[in-house]
């Protein structure tokens, strides 16, 4: 039985509370949250201890790991100290948002001589899993390119998250697909070349990147190309429209994660609720879930986790240089991959 907390009682923060709750081999013992009444909310509906400070939390409490779902910009302090503290770590997807903090938190993670997982879900949505199994099993033969399209409605950054100006679509959403098109393709990044446009988010008080395009170059010269947007339309039948192609000298596979073959038509409009998520006999269900219940039981049994700490520093560098290559306008090349 591994005894967890959780930092952050926002949207991720609860849900993993519901996944874990009940979960064989897992007991959430506690929650924190700056905002105190949003950690006791949770703790509240899950039968924990609440708390204001992760410093508190983990000193008071009798931890085994924690589960770092604070926003995007500010994993850095909470995944440090309960390193240090010898907790074992899920860390929501991005690692980091800069390189001097993904570096950091590597160096506590390796100090400490503890496991880490970075929160890549899509490693456990059944469609892209079948991607990389073609991929690997050879029934793609040479993956030649990729072509994702993962994307929000202004919902999201305008109304669900309130830190979205601290963010981009970058890295609340490419991230994940960086983290794909790296494992489908399993050659070295090398390059990225990202191009984008800006202002209308910032015209609704959200000064950010409306879209996103990046190229990303293998070291075999195959490519992945990226777009990520925050300004679909809300009239979308889903805030998530998420598109995957992989193309490769022998076959190539097609899938449309929005459409998931569930369909309602109501007095608020047509809408595609989709299967992936959702309770199942009051427990949730979908490929977060399925990767907070994979770490613990994954710790539960002495077994080593992933995706870790080495695949979050580089989709955190990819990133990164595609900012970079936003800015200048240039071809940055990836750190990682150079060396």
């Amino acid at each position: 039985m591994k005894k967890i907390g959780i930092i952050g009682a926002g949207i991720r923060g609860r849900m993993y509370a519901h996944s874990l709750h009940g979960f064989p081999g897992a007991q959430v013992r506690a929650v924190c949250d700056l905002h105190e009444r949003a950690a006791r909310a949770v703790a509240d509906d899950f039968g924990l201890t609440a708390y204001a400070d992760h410093r508190a939390m983990v000193a008071a409490e009798e931890l085994d790991a924690v589960i770092v779902a604070t926003p995007d910009f500010a994993h850095r302090q909470a995944a440090v100290d309960a390193a240090r503290a010898g907790l074992h770590l899920l860390i929501e997807k991005p690692l980091a948002t800069t390189r001097e903090d993904a570096a950091a938190i590597a160096e506590a993670v390796e100090s400490a001589g503890v496991q880490c997982m970075v929160g890549f879900e899509n490693r456990w949505n059944p469609a892209v899993r079948s991607i990389r199994d073609a991929a690997d099993s050879g029934t793609l033969g040479t993956v030649l390119t990729q072509n994702i399209l993962l994307s929000n409605t202004y919902f999201v950054p305008t109304k669900m998250i309130g830190w979205a100006a601290k963010s981009s679509p970058a890295w609340f959403l490419m991230s994940h697909t960086v983290d794909a098109a790296l494992w489908v393709n399993g050659r070295t990044p090398v390059s990225v070349t990202a191009r984008g446009s800006r202002g209308r988010l910032a015209a609704r008080g959200v000064d950010t990147w409306d879209v996103v395009h990046a190229l990303l170059t293998f070291d075999d010269d195959t490519t992945a190309n990226l777009t990520s947007t925050w300004v679909l339309p809300d009239s979308m039948p889903s805030i998530v429209d998420f598109q995957y192609q992989a193309v490769g000298d022998t076959s190539a596979v097609f899938v449309d994660l929005q459409d998931q073959s569930v369909r309602t038509a109501g007095p608020d409009g047509f809408r595609w609720p989709g299967l992936l998520g959702g309770e199942i006999d009051g427990r949730l269900q979908g490929p977060p879930t399925w990767m907070v219940q994979d770490f613990v039981s994954r710790l539960d049994n002495g077994e080593q986790v992933g995706p870790g700490l080495a695949q979050g520093v580089l989709v955190t560098d990819v990133v990164v240089a595609i900012h970079e290559s936003l800015d200048s306008g240039d071809t940055v090349k990836i750190a990682a991959g150079a060396a």
